[in-house]
């Protein structure tokens, strides 16, 4: 299997290809990293890679190949006498500081998500996600099974929305808001970096029960208790009434059309008010893919949602006609900045006209 060529620079198309293929080798030896906490050891300067396996408990040269193959992706750096060295990509597989990606890595390139993506096949020739094909009803209730996963998983989501809040609050305004209602918000992360940027809101974390009284630990953390609470329920058959706006991060994108316009609809039941706002917090499927990194990106989340959770990315218009369904309209797109870590947009809908 030998494919010191393939390492190579990419002066040939065959090369090109056998590089792309290639991908999980660097995935899965990032993936090891995080998880050995390789990141942390190195915090406080250069290391030898016999001390660091010694510190993980693993074979000492084994672990200093895995460690040369992710120096030469940048990841460390080899320094002389065995010795490495963090770089500002592996800063970031540090756990528990800002801009981490630990969780993040250790979901993407860990068994959660790469199940899914072994039944590619089955989702393509079926068009089912693949959890369909190992007896699940949907990627959460699979996820329940493996209580480390769940819990990597609830760390990658709120390390991802926390990057992802800081566009969101620089992009749209909340000043005419009173009270927001965060649907499926998980522990909170979202909601509460909206309410430390908007003294004057008032908000609640509305998702599971179970995930809902994890917020509340997070929510008392911050120091939030007398302008944000909990709610547990099930969005599929009502989410929390009466409030000004309700926001829905990445959630619609894990489902299928029929259960997206459900939750929508009872989010257009629970607002009442004429005047309430849908907001919707999500990439935007580019109307025509190229080879740029937006769309790389666009199309790889968009195939990750099939094999995974059996939702999809979508554009501008399938999201007017979806926001329509549901009894809106799409009033305009915020995107937040330029060069914001894990870009995305606030779509803004209101109740259509006709049912003001």
């Amino acid at each position: 299997m030998a494919a010191e060529n393939v390492m190579q620079p990419a002066s040939h198309p065959q090369i090109a290809l056998c590089q792309m293929a290639i991908g999980h080798y660097l995935s899965q030896a990032i993936c090891l990293a995080a998880k050995l906490n390789i990141a942390d050891l190195l915090k406080d300067g250069p290391r030898h890679f016999g001390e660091l396996a010694q510190a993980t408990g693993t074979d000492a040269a084994a672990l200093n190949r895995v460690l040369r193959l992710l120096a030469s992706a940048g990841v460390f750096e080899e320094m002389e006498n065995g010795k490495f060295t963090l770089t500002s990509l592996g800063d970031c597989l540090r756990e528990g500081v800002p801009g981490s990606v630990r969780a993040l890595v250790m979901l993407f390139a860990g068994n959660l998500v790469q199940n899914g993506w072994k039944g590619l096949e089955y989702s393509v020739r079926t068009g089912e996600p693949s959890f369909r094909n190992r007896g699940f009803d949907n990627f959460f209730s699979e996820l329940t099974q493996y209580p480390e996963e769940a819990a990597n998983f609830d760390a990658a989501m709120a390390d991802l929305t926390r990057l992802i809040a800081v566009g969101v609050i620089a992009a749209y305004d909340f000043s005419s808001l009173q009270t927001l209602v965060d649907v499926g918000g998980g522990n909170g992360t979202l909601l509460i970096e909206i309410l430390k940027a908007n003294p004057h809101l008032h908000g609640t974390v509305f998702d599971q029960s179970d995930v809902a009284e994890r917020a509340k630990k997070q929510i008392a953390e911050s120091g939030l208790v007398e302008r944000c609470k909990t709610r547990g329920g099930d969005f599929f058959k009502e989410v929390p009434s009466g409030a000004d706006a309700y926001i829905l991060k990445h959630i619609i994108h894990d489902w299928s059309d029929d259960l997206a316009l459900t939750i929508l609809q009872n989010c257009r039941i629970a607002m009442g008010s004429a005047n309430g706002k849908l907001l919707i917090v999500e990439g935007i499927y580019p109307s025509h893919i190229d080879q740029s990194t937006d769309s790389r990106g666009a199309a790889a989340n968009d195939v990750n949602m099939l094999v995974n959770t059996g939702g999809r990315q979508r554009s501008k218009a399938e999201f007017q006609l979806l926001l329509e369904r549901a009894g809106f309209e799409l009033i305009r797109i915020v995107p937040t900045p330029p060069g914001t870590a894990f870009a995305v947009s606030v779509l803004e809908g209101a109740p259509r006209a006709a049912q003001r």
